[in-house]
């Protein structure tokens, strides 16, 4: 039987051990007996807990999605400033948190888009996560912007943010995170100058 208060522990360790072996050899490769083997468990613990390397990706998935959430919301918090731009830039920055820009997690966001196409639960994780970053997005703009003007800046910024994390993973460990900042904070300061008139 086991132990009272071990299913925590154990989904994280197993997890832990997914982003591990996503980085080590790829997705395809990241096979339960390898994922339990780095976790120090037996493969049975696997199906326990997830039912199928499916149910661990999308455990993982959920993983990396909450500490993006977390990394935004931290930024927001820590604000001095309750501006638009303040909070937009915030949005920004929590998306390029180290947390989301480590070799385990880009290579396993990568896999997880690529898997995603294919697997319903994920594609559907997607876009929960694509329809937050453009909803947060969207509501700060609005502050600044007409509705119209808003939602096409949130689109591009969206857009923006993504090809530039999509650039940088594919840059290998040369991920130069302030370039991106540097340029998505550029691209919110031009839509916020143009004329809304």
């Amino acid at each position: 039987m086991p132990k009272v208060g071990m299913q925590p522990i154990r989904r994280s360790q197993l997890i832990n051990a997914t982003l591990q072996a996503v980085d080590q050899v790829g997705m395809g490769d990241a096979s339960i007996a390898l994922i339990a083997r780095l976790a120090g468990v037996s493969n049975g613990i696997i199906s326990h807990y997830f039912r199928d390397k499916n149910g661990l990706l999308e455990a993982t998935m959920r993983h990396l999605m909450s500490a993006l959430n977390l990394a935004v919301r931290e930024r927001r918090a820590a604000l001095t400033e309750d501006s638009p731009r303040a909070h937009l830039r915030a949005i920004i920055a929590g998306n390029f948190d180290d947390t989301q820009v480590n070799g385990p997690a880009v290579k396993t966001w990568l896999a997880f888009w690529a898997v995603s196409m294919h697997q319903p639960a994920l594609r559907r994780l997607q876009r929960i996560n694509d329809h937050r970053l453009y909803s947060n997005l969207c509501c700060e703009l609005q502050r600044l912007l007409p509705q119209a003007a808003a939602r096409n800046a949130a689109r591009g910024l969206a857009a923006l943010i993504d090809g530039l994390w999509l650039r940088g993973a594919l840059s290998g460990p040369a991920f130069d995170t302030q370039q991106a900042l540097d340029i998505a904070y550029n691209y919110l300061d031009l839509q916020l100058a143009k004329p809304t008139g």
